[in-house]
This record gives structure tokens, sequence and C-alpha cells, in this order.
């Protein structure tokens, strides 16, 4: 074996991308240590995609200060900018679960940092936002985002404001065409890994609104406001949003940005995929190793497994998915470039003490693997010592 890329996604309250890169790396050091190792740490557009990007291409984290989740209150974030330019930005990293902590509140949220850290970002030069729809506390449909980018919101006194979840019905008129010009200037894609419409029963409100703090009754007032939010986007902007797949992502902030910015949603995996040239990475390579938390039936939405084996197959690369638990329904991943799957729970025992000895089992099941593979003829010995 000459070459190895490694290229997981975060097992999420276990182990970052980054960790799980240098167990496998380490394993496989011990058994071939000659072999090229590229480390390819990837994130889903929540929290660490940032991180994950600069890891895998290079660049450098800006901060600045931005509107916090709550108006009013601001907060030290920071975007990614690439090499080549391009910025990424988290929006969990101005209007994230963790920001809100104990004072969840999805009806008062708002995403108006997540658009400063775009207009940051494109005023320094950035042409390509890259914007990571996951881990968000709001439910605004990226009205603040979009106010902080130069949309007006009005309401029927004739004064702008800046709406969140349970203040969309008090806007009268909506006008876009202050938007700032460097922002205009931009292409803009969204890091999207979920199909969900923006109202419904499967929308932004009812499917992500209790984990937000919503009751019942909020998330059926959040929804009605997501739908008000829609008509006035097609009446004002001519823009039709409240049935894309992945509009509901963030609270609705793809849909948004899809209306204000004519932003692109794409898988997030595919994103990444295009940023490393990983069809490139992949000239000379014996073996991919990848994973996940959990893979299953929803896997196939286009996850960091699926979507690394749908990039890989046609190459011939064969692709290793090693993952923290497997569901029942998984099957179909072997159909879309995965040649294998193992799982590192090697004793039946229940998350919360299993996710504490998390590295050492993966490290335990890289190092089966490899013996395994190297018992097949896959993987070269490891080189004799002279004597």
């Amino acid at each position: 074996m000459r070459k190895v890329v490694l290229i997981p996604d975060s097992f999420k309250g276990t182990m970052s991308s980054s960790e799980i890169c240098s167990i496998m790396a380490a394993a496989i050091g011990r058994h071939v240590p000659d072999a090229g190792v590229v480390q390819l740490p990837v994130a889903d557009g929540g929290e660490g995609s940032v991180d994950a990007f600069l890891a895998a291409v290079g660049g450098e984290r800006v901060t600045t200060t931005v509107t916090g989740p709550f108006a009013g209150e601001p907060v030290e974030a920071f975007y990614g900018r690439l090499p080549d330019g391009t910025a990424v930005i988290e929006m969990a990293a101005a209007a994230g679960l963790p920001l809100v902590d104990g004072r969840q509140a999805p009806d008062r949220t708002t995403t108006h940092g997540v658009g400063g850290l775009m207009l940051a970002a494109a005023r320094a030069g950035a042409r390509h936002l890259i914007v990571g729809a996951g881990g968000s506390a709001t439910n605004d449909l990226g009205m603040g985002a979009a106010a902080a980018l130069g949309a007006r919101f009005v309401d029927a006194e004739g004064e702008a404001f800046v709406p969140t979840g349970g203040t969309i019905n008090k806007i009268a008129r909506i006008d876009a065409s202050g938007l700032d010009p460097a922002v205009a200037a931009c292409r803009v894609t969204v890091m999207c890994d979920i199909d969900n419409p923006l109202h419904g029963e499967r929308g932004a409100a009812h499917v992500f609104g209790p984990q937000k703090g919503a009751t019942p009754e909020l998330v059926a007032e959040l929804d009605r406001q997501l739908v008000l939010g829609a008509q006035l986007i097609e009446r004002d902007l001519g823009v039709s949003i409240a049935d894309v797949p992945g509009a509901g992502a963030a609270g609705g902030l793809a849909g948004g940005l899809m209306a204000f910015v004519g932003a692109e949603l794409r898988q997030g995996i595919d994103v990444v995929l295009d940023a490393v040239d990983f069809e490139a990475v992949l000239d000379g390579v014996d073996l991919v190793f990848t994973g996940e938390g959990k893979i299953d039936s929803q896997s196939l939405s286009g996850k960091v497994v699926v979507g690394v084996g749908r990039r890989a197959a046609p190459l011939g690369v064969p692709v290793v998915a090693v993952v923290g638990d497997i569901a029942d329904g998984f099957e179909p991943v072997y159909d879309e470039g995965v040649t294998a799957v193992f799982s590192i729970n090697n004793l039946a025992i229940d998350f919360p003490r299993a996710k504490l000895r998390a590295r050492q089992d993966l490290a335990l099941t890289m190092d089966s693997i490899l013996r395994f593979s190297r018992a097949l003829g896959r993987v070269a010995p490891p080189t004799a010592e002279p004597g």
C-alpha cells in the first residue's frame, strides 16, 4: 500500500474529524510505515467546518465582532479564508445553539451575525462564500442575515426592523434593493445536508424547533411565521422557496439566502470534495478510509461516507467506512461506492460509556482492519528489521 487517504466526518460528541484522522494515521504508520497518508478532516456545515477546511486546504481564521443570537449582544466570531480567497462561514459561530445555552428562544433569536460574517468576508475580497448551515439556534428564515447584508424589512408604520422567528408577521414590505455591492458580487454556496422544505410537517419548525427549545405551541407559531415569510418573499422578490428541498436548513437560513443572494444549496461533502480537488487527490491512491458517527439509511441522503464513495467509485478506489454505530437499513451504501463498513463498538454497552473508550476502540478497529488487509495482501507487511 503506497498511498492512503483519510477523510472522516466527526463522531459528534465524541471525536473531531482531526482526532479521527490522527488515530487512523497512527495505526497505518504501525503497519505500513512507508505509506503516504493524506489527511482530509471534514465537517458537515456545523461546528468545526471552518477548522476542517483550513486543516484540509490551508488558509487562515479571521475573527470579527458581530451580533450574536440575541440582538444587542455582540459576540466575537470568525470565518475561514482559504488560499484561493474563498471564505468559509459556519453559521453556528454567530447563531449556534451553544451560544444560547440555557436561553433557547427560536422566536427571538437572529441570524444577523451570520450576515455580518458574510459581509466582512465579502468586503475583505472574497468572491465565493461557503456557508455551513448546521447547529443553528434560529428560525428567522435568514431575514436577520439579509438585514445585515442590506435588505430592509418595513412594518405597517413604515419603520425598518430586523425580523426574528416570532416577528415575521409584522413585515409589511421587503426591499432588497440595498444589498451590499460586495455581497452582490459574490457566489454563495450553502452546505446543506438535509432535504427538509421550509414549512409543514417536515419543515424547519416542526423538525428542528424542539431541539432549539420550542414548545408544541411555539412550533406551530414558528411554522405559521415561515409560511407568511415565504409568501412575502414570493410577492416582493418573485422567488418561490417554500418547497425547495433543503430550504428549511438552519431555521430557513438556507431558503432565505436563496431568495436574497441567489445562494446554491449543495450537499456539504460535495462542497468539501470540490474544494480539495478530491479526484486529483485520489491519483495513485490504494485505499480510502472514511467514517461518521452512525451509518444508516439516512446516510444515503448524501452524508460523508456515501459522498466519498460516490466520488471514489468511478476511479476504482476502494472505500472503507469506520463508523461509531451501524443501524438497520444501511446496506444500500454498498451500491454507492462503499467497499466495507466497520463499527468501532467492541463491547455491548450504552453510548455514555462507549464514548469514553471511543478513541481506543477506533485504534483497535483500525488495527484489526489493517491486520486482515495485510493477510489478504492488500497491505504490505512492515519492513523487516535488518539482522
